[in-house]
């Protein structure tokens, strides 16, 4: 007989940034199996999943500016 073992649910982590109140929406990141899941706190149920260097990638992006362009 194989031992059921009930799991943690999962633990979404936000910026310390985004504060705690109810309108602090943010994106929340969730490690799974290597990879990463994000998502927009107000709306959790649409999920984008990537790895860990790809996101890097892209926060380097981000921070250099190169992405700039496509706001406009």
């Amino acid at each position: 007989m194989r031992e059921v073992t009930m799991s943690s649910p999962a633990k979404w982590r936000k910026s310390s940034f985004s504060g705690n109140g109810e309108d602090n929406h943010c994106v929340e990141l969730l490690p799974v199996d290597g990879k990463i899941k994000l998502r927009e706190s107000d709306t959790p149920a649409d999920i984008l999943t990537t790895t860990p260097g790809r996101l890097r990638t892209f926060i380097r992006a981000v921070k250099a500016g190169a992405l700039d362009h496509l706001g406009r």
